[in-house]
């Protein structure tokens, strides 16, 4: 059977229904924004993302990247990231159109979501982030971005239904690979504290007891 149809086939029907109502990238987004977030140290599958209604930026960014495979897009992911022990690094489901790119992200922070598909390159739709991606102490902390891995290639792997398949994906293939610097050291030095004015707004909406530093282990 076709993964996608397998999983389709999987899905009890309410949820069947909203799976194949998601035609667009901002419907995915949205259907994203509606669950909630738990910064849990469990990865679900796409299927129990959607059974159980609620993910994190990496098991979010994989439903995405396999609703978007459904729709016709390639399923695409990278990570942004920060220096190891920071922050929390950021999966990204990527998606182009007219050979621009855009983005699709599950979060805790309302600013680091959705990108519409009209960047031309990867480096600078990352870059969009940039301003927005603040540790709680209101550092700006995004160092890098990965090459984008296509998980049309794992199958075999079966990372659509299968927890277990799912984090076979996501840790021996998708996490750990080098990342494309955006800054040097110099310019780390140089960068300034977000201000409170603004810390309050990339935090509205936010579950701060979910974020790095902050959330039970």
């Amino acid at each position: 059977m076709n993964f996608l149809k397998e999983f389709e086939s999987c899905l009890p029907q309410k949820l069947r229904q909203k799976f194949v109502s998601l035609d667009t990238p901002f419907a995915i987004q949205t259907y994203l924004d509606s669950m909630s977030y738990v910064g849990e140290e469990r990865d679900r599958s796409p299927l129990n993302v959607m059974l159980d209604n609620q993910s994190h930026c990496l098991d979010g960014g994989f439903l995405a990247a396999l609703c978007l495979w459904r729709i016709g897009f390639k399923p695409l992911l990278i990570d942004i990231v920060p220096y190891p022990g920071e922050d929390d690094d950021h999966v990204l489901a990527l998606y182009q159109i007219e050979g621009r790119w855009g983005a699709l992200a599950k979060s805790n922070y309302v600013n680091l979501g959705f990108r519409e598909p009209v960047h031309k390159n990867l480096r600078e739709l990352v870059m969009t982030y940039f301003e927005h991606y603040v540790a709680i102490d209101q550092k700006k902390v995004l160092r890098g971005y990965t090459r984008p891995l296509d998980a049309s290639r794992y199958v075999h792997l079966n990372w659509a239904l299968d927890e277990e398949g799912a984090n076979a994906l996501y840790y021996k293939h998708f996490y750990g690979r080098p990342a494309v610097p955006l800054v040097s050291k110099s310019m780390v030095k140089r960068l300034s504290l977000v201000t409170d004015r603004n810390y309050k707004s990339e935090t509205l909406f936010t579950d701060l007891s979910q974020s790095f530093g902050n959330r039970e282990e």
